[in-house]
């Protein structure tokens, strides 16, 4: 039975994912800004290490949530000769395919396995121990993972091999872009036509084009004028094009996601890179001369 959990990234999602690490596991921790890392391990009794690999050699199963694959693979192979045969990486980051089946050959070659399972449910999720979490690895590894995040997730599924868990997350992330997007374009129209956009989305919601955008985002963050920073656009952005390349990659039509993908660029460009990603519904309003109200 595992007992001791390293964590490596404490940003907004990854503080509170590793909160609940530290309740249920003795806990090893490191952040590129050591003094998070002090913060944390003074905060949730844990232990600050000094380096990846001093994260490695004190656990049995790491977990990783950083910005993008290649910050993965960095700090993996930072650790280089502290990994050892029998130990577990779950890589909770929003990555990519291509990127974590680098890692898990890295790793694999030292006897450690790998499992991608990154998360959904937002920073509020991550407080109450409620993520979504997608993973993709073999069966033994995925089983492995899902006793350890069980954690801070309300669900688990193990989709697929290596590779899988972020194919999911990123598609999810493609959806979520083209609901913000249609929602937005739509609500605007509306309201120009003098329907509130409070009554639109009470029709809406009871009716087929119903969303989570719908039924969550825009009543809790945009009618209300409401801005919560929870989930920074540049990450979605990020997350869009690793949809689009899965679906080139793959030749399949992108038209959809691909449209989301080129809108939320240049929102980014417009609103910088710590705008929330609902934020985007901003670019929209100043385009169409309105406030979605």
């Amino acid at each position: 039975m595992t007992k001791r959990v390293g964590f490596i990234g404490l940003g907004d999602i990854g503080w509170p994912m590793a909160a609940h690490v530290a309740q249920a596991y003795d806990c090893t921790v490191w952040n590129r800004t050591i003094e998070k890392a002090n913060a944390f391990a003074e905060e949730n009794k844990a232990t600050a290490a000094d380096s990846p690999a001093g994260v490695v050699a004190a656990s049995e199963v790491v977990i990783t949530c950083l910005p993008t694959s290649k910050e993965v693979l960095d700090v993996v192979e930072q650790a280089g000769d502290a990994w050892a045969a029998g130990q577990l990486l779950i890589d909770c980051t929003s990555g990519d395919p291509a990127g974590s089946k680098q890692v898990a050959e890295f790793l694999r070659a030292r006897g450690v396995g790998f499992a991608d399972a990154p998360v959904s449910g937002g920073v509020g999720g991550a407080e109450r121990g409620e993520l979504t979490v997608m993973i993709g690895g073999t069966d033994e590894d995925a089983a492995r993972a899902i006793h350890v995040v069980d954690c801070f997730a309300k669900k688990a599924e193990h989709v697929g091999p290596v590779g899988a868990g972020h194919a999911v997350k990123a598609i999810n992330q493609g959806l979520l872009a083209v609901n913000i997007q249609a929602a937005a374009e739509g609500l605007a129209a509306l309201v120009k036509l003098g329907v509130s956009g409070k009554k639109a989305l009470e029709v809406i919601n009871a009716s087929s084009g119903r969303s989570n955008v719908t039924e969550n985002l825009f009543p809790n963050r945009v009618t209300n004028r409401q801005w919560p920073r929870t989930f920074r656009l540049a990450l979605l952005d990020k997350d869009v094009g690793i949809a689009v390349k899965i679906l080139e990659d793959n030749h399949v039509p992108s038209d959809a996601i691909g449209t989301a993908g080129r809108a939320f660029s240049e929102a980014r460009k417009i609103l910088g890179e710590e705008a929330d990603h609902v934020e985007f519904v901003k670019v929209i309003e100043a385009k169409a001369g309105v406030e979605i109200q």
